[in-house]
């Protein structure tokens, strides 16, 4: 089959080992003298990020939040870019996709520990489905603005996210299944399980 030929195993290894880099970890240790993996909720996320880093300089926690937030979304799509320039078929692109969601979820530069999954995933999805990403974005924004809990925000973007495609892209470009973006979800959803447990007891704190 034509998405297990060695060019195609090539790319969806540099999907994951790119995936894998924990952007949010080396910009805190390198400019914010910090392991995040062993403060705050220990997540190498952009949220962890700004938490921990405020309690030093509120200034420089935002730069690097966003920062972190910006390379994580564009590493799973520069390797997608790379794979369309070189012509690679839609369901290598797929599967690129959600490598590399799974490579920054258990990523193997920190012994398949790693984030939450959600910038990477959206940053891969605004690629390849974007009006459903975009609509998703929006829910994010709103909700994030107003709930003001980074997971709770992230969790109600995804199931939007997942319910639009549906609605927009009912029969997917080529593949014709909806199976790498609920892939992608699934990752998502079970780097939230404590998260999730946290918002059912009215636990999870809100980000200020």
């Amino acid at each position: 089959m034509e998405i297990f030929t060695n060019e195609n195993i090539i790319f969806y290894l540099i999907a994951y080992f790119v995936g894998g880099i924990p952007f949010g970890l080396i910009l805190a240790k390198l400019f914010g003298g910090v392991d995040i993996k062993n403060s705050g909720s220990k997540s190498i996320g952009a949220t962890n990020v700004l938490r921990v880093i405020k309690e030093k300089d509120p200034t420089l926690a935002k730069k690097l939040a966003i920062a972190t937030l910006v390379l994580d979304a564009l590493k799973g799509v520069l390797v997608l870019v790379v794979a369309t320039i070189l012509g690679a078929s839609e369901e290598t692109k797929w599967a690129i996709a959600v490598l590399a969601v799974v490579g920054h979820c258990f990523s193997p530069y920190l012994w398949f520990e790693g984030g939450k999954g959600v910038a990477t995933g959206f940053g891969v999805l605004l690629y390849m489905i974007p009006y459903a990403t975009i609509v998703s974005f929006i829910v994010w924004a709103i909700s994030a603005k107003t709930i003001k809990i980074s997971s709770l925000s992230s969790l109600l973007a995804l199931f939007t996210l997942v319910g639009a495609s549906f609605i927009i892209y009912p029969q997917i470009d080529v593949i014709k299944t909806h199976a790498p973006i609920i892939l992608i979800a699934f990752f998502i959803l079970y780097k939230h399980s404590e998260n999730i447990k946290k918002l059912i007891l009215f636990q999870e704190k809100r980000v200020i």
